[in-house]
């Protein structure tokens, strides 16, 4: 790290977020002690803040946050910093910029699945500006790493992703700049540098050690380190060599998305909003070029290829590896850009913690699940997003849409692009038919993140129905029966799930005296659990929801046989 920040680094401390600095991730976060140690002698931290490292309210925590201004994303859940260097890497190639990522890892984490999906990646899309730096030192927290100090193991692995290695002894200065200077030459590879490291080198009680993994010294075993280690230069600076002040490139980045004309769906018109959803990239990709859409390998169902057939060189193919997906988003989006990844809704689950992370780095990421429920068919129960509305809305500050037509598609993917933060869009595989049209849609402000549609009411009305997605077109199905018994219910389009509309269900609540929610999701952490939360216990919630272990069959089999079809909505309300 001494050799890589103080002689191959380019970055402008005073400007942490000029397009030409490069980019530094400790995806070993628990090493964060070197990390700001480095800025403290680079002068961009007066070195007294070093003392206040995982104090409450130090900008130093624990693991690196954004807190701390040269914090490119929050780390130390190991394993993700490749896929966030790879997704910076990906967007200077973008923008055919010269800012080069490096990556400092751990072999600990390199164990872990995401590590190797990232590396395969980085050789695909040939990014000889992404680095990697390995530090090798046998130990993990609790024991030794799977392979130890076998470098050789390491290299073949590396080299069979498609990496251009160097194995080094991490404690030999000559051999690490020699390192960097060999790999700078190579072209259309990305690099890695394994370095064999000690862990406590110099200290003959803590020297390849177990047992000591984030345990400070207690004050008689420092005043003997430090004899050991011999004088330290507590005065020392090292400046950071700057970037080029010029870039020779040009980007633009707009705030939002610019208007344009509405797609033209019809009244009635039959459309999947997956389908909708992959019209509207095209239209948003046409005046926002900041957008950028990522999906793993499940763009004909998602209809993201749309996309990749107008923009191709804003389209990231990231197959069938879904962790490395998010973690590739977060870099974009660190860098500015507005990723917009797709796959199947049940698929996202294997992510969750790199979602989770994304929240951490404050990442700009819109996530679009498709194939949710019970209602894609026969593909049956291991294709179903069941659990995608309680894991996305469990996110803090998240934002969760679940539209159920085109026109409602559409209108809501130009809110995300234009709202900041982690936003998370349901789509429905089947076909429905549209139900707004472009008046409609312009009624009591359009639609907006945290609103709903009464689509259905009178005085009479004795239930409300909340409902989005499929089962809103359940609910209004349930609402033409009852209304031939001159039995009437309020159907309410619930397409904001969090934030949710509380002010339209309380009122819907009081008038009614009942409310019933329907979805094709799990009972937890779905529709109802947003209805009942807004409510607070003032008004009783009935969930109707999927209670039993799906199975293939056709979606209106299916959605009788978990009790959430219109048929089963209407003998609800009857029963009463």
């Amino acid at each position: 790290m001494a050799v890589l920040f103080f002689d191959k680094f380019r970055f402008d401390w005073k400007k942490p977020n000029f397009i030409n600095n490069d980019r530094l991730i400790f995806s070993k976060g628990h090493a964060s002690p070197l990390f700001y140690a480095l800025w403290a002698v680079a002068g961009a931290i007066k070195k007294s803040e070093l003392l206040t490292l995982r104090k409450f309210g130090s900008r130093l925590e624990g693991h690196p946050t954004l807190a701390f201004p040269f914090t490119e994303a929050g780390t130390g859940s190991l394993g993700q910093g490749l896929s966030i260097g790879l997704g910076m890497a990906l967007n200077a190639k973008l923008e055919k910029s010269p800012y080069q990522t490096y990556v400092l890892m751990g072999d600990g984490e390199m164990a872990e699945g995401q590590v190797w999906e990232a590396m395969q990646l980085a050789s695909y899309y040939k990014l000889n500006n992404l680095w990697s730096i390995v530090d090798v030192n046998r130990l993990g927290q609790s024991g030794e790493t799977i392979i130890g100090h076998d470098l050789d193991r390491y290299a073949e692995r590396a080299r069979a992703f498609g990496w251009e290695v160097v194995v080094i002894d991490g404690h030999d200065f000559r051999q690490i700049n020699s390192a960097f200077n060999k790999l700078n030459k190579v072209k259309n590879k990305p690099k890695i540098i394994l370095a064999k490291t000690f862990k406590g080198k110099h200290v003959s009680f803590l020297e390849n050690k177990e047992n000591w993994h984030g345990k400070p010294l207690n004050e008689v075993d420092l005043e003997k380190a430090l004899k050991e280690v011999g004088a330290v230069d507590q005065k020392l600076t090292q400046k950071i060599k700057t970037p080029a002040k010029n870039p020779n490139y040009k980007i633009q980045i707009p705030n939002k998305s610019q208007n344009s004309n509405s797609i033209n769906y019809k009244l009635g018109e039959e459309v999947a909003t997956r389908k909708a959803y992959g019209d509207s990239l095209v239209r948003l990709g046409g005046v926002n070029p900041n957008v950028v859409v990522l999906d793993g390998d499940t763009k004909n169902s998602t209809y993201s290829e749309f996309f990749k057939n107008k923009f191709p060189e804003r389209f990231f193919e990231m197959f069938i590896a879904e962790q490395n997906m998010v973690g590739a988003a977060i870099g974009l989006s660190r860098r500015g850009k507005i990723p917009f990844v797709s796959t199947f809704a049940a698929f996202f689950t294997r992510a969750f913690d790199q979602i989770r992370m994304a929240n951490y780095s404050n990442a700009n990421i819109k996530f679009v699940g498709s194939h949710a429920g019970v209602s894609i068919g026969q593909d049956g129960v291991s294709q179903m997003g069941l659990e995608d509305l309680a894991m996305f809305r469990s996110i803090l500050g998240s934002v969760v849409l679940y539209p159920g037509d085109a026109v409602s598609t559409e209108k809501l993917v130009k809110l995300m692009a234009e709202h900041f933060g982690i936003i998370y869009m349901r789509t429905t595989r089947a076909v429905t038919p549209v139900i707004y049209d472009k008046k409609e849609s312009a009624k009591d402000g359009g639609f907006t993140i945290g609103g709903s549609k009464v689509l259905r009411q009178s005085k009479k009305d004795k239930a409300t129905i909340v409902a989005a997605g499929i089962t809103l077109f359940e609910a209004l199905k349930a609402y033409e029966e009852l209304k031939k018994k001159n039995i009437f219910a309020r159907v309410i389009d619930l397409y904001s799930i969090k934030p949710v509309d509380k002010k339209t269900l309380l009122k819907a609540a009081k008038e009614t005296g009942r409310i019933i929610t329907v979805e094709d999701h799990y009972v937890e952490g779905g529709i109802g659990s947003a209805v009942l939360e807004a409510l607070e216990g003032k008004f009783p919630v009935e969930v109707m929801a999927v209670k039993k272990m799906p199975k293939s069959g056709s979606p209106q089999e299916l959605l009788e046989y978990e009790g959430i079809s219109a048929k089963d909505i209407a003998k609800k309300i009857i029963s009463r």
